[in-house]
């Protein structure tokens, strides 16, 4: 790896190689457990709702019987749900308190600012011609909507599959045909999110000009400082002016890590493309 070096003039000069940390452990476990959850409820939510085709009871019998697809799916959105709250809890623990305003809103928050409203329509209007391209800081706006669809989605398809889970209990609570409105609002949740994911945040997060074969910082925790001057060129200049370069830079991965995670990651864009493809000839199935 790269390393920072004290300059003339108190300038930092860096090597070609080094490379900056994105990410944190924890947000890469945190990562690692949503992918595996969400692929679980993927498969076993489609092999449920097509259980009746042949390629559903193909799913079925992979996954070792109707009763096996069930609990897995139950456990794994119960999985999904307690890591969702132990992330808030996570989060609001690494608030400052004494200072919210500016740790809430501060350039280093995922809570969405009026700039990010601004670099959304400069981007528009680079996509035309019309503007030069906007320097991004530490976040996009389209990362910290990735980040907040979550928020709305979990909640969503925990309570709606809680109802389904315990049909006659809901009923007690609630009129009969809010099951209904729970298995629509279920399944076009779980589609948009699936197609989504798939087509949106892993074909064209990794697969883009800048970040082919694979946008790896989600996996190594770390990115090479000139795809962060092309693409965070703020959040670079920042850590230049607060001299947190230094401290920022990290090791590049050792090869057989690397190899592992590519793998992984292969694994899965091909699963979930798989998915959907296979998934679009029942697509009558998917009705709300």
């Amino acid at each position: 790896a790269g390393v920072v070096r004290q300059a003339q003039g108190g300038k930092l000069t860096m090597e070609a190689t080094i490379r900056v940390r994105r990410f944190t452990g924890v947000d890469r476990f945190t990562h690692l457990f949503l992918i595996v959850t969400f692929m679980i409820l993927a498969f076993t939510g489609v092999a449920r709702v097509l259980m009746e085709t042949d390629w559903g009871r193909h799913l079925v019998w992979l996954m070792g019987g109707y009763d096996q697809v069930m609990t897995l799916h139950i456990v794994s959105g119960w999985a999904m749900t307690i890591g969702f709250v132990l992330h808030i809890l996570w989060v609001l623990a690494r608030v400052d308190w004494r200072h919210p305003l500016r740790s809430l809103f501060g350039p280093d928050s995922l809570v969405p600012k009026w700039r990010d409203f601004k670099e959304f329509g400069q981007r528009f209007l680079w996509f035309l011609g019309l503007a030069k391209a906007p320097r991004f800081e530490r976040w996009t706006y389209l990362e910290k909507f990735d980040y907040w669809a979550v928020f709305w989605g979990v909640p969503l398809l925990f309570f709606t599959g809680l109802m389904l889970q315990y049909p006659i209990e809901s009923s007690q609570l609630l009129p009969g045909w809010t099951l209904n409105v729970a298995l629509v609002l279920h399944r076009a949740e779980a589609v948009l999110a699936v197609t989504y994911i798939v087509i949106i945040h892993l074909i064209f997060g990794h697969f883009r000009r800048s970040t082919f074969p694979l946008n790896e910082a989600m996996f190594s925790g770390s990115v090479p400082i000139g795809h962060l001057e092309e693409e965070k060129s703020d959040w670079v200049s920042r850590l230049r002016t607060e001299g947190q370069l230094a401290a920022m830079s990290v090791r590049a991965p050792i090869l057989w890590f690397r190899a592992l995670y590519f793998l992984f990651a292969y694994g899965v864009i091909v699963l979930g493309v798989y998915l959907i493809v296979r998934a679009i000839p029942y697509s009558d199935y998917f009705h709300f």
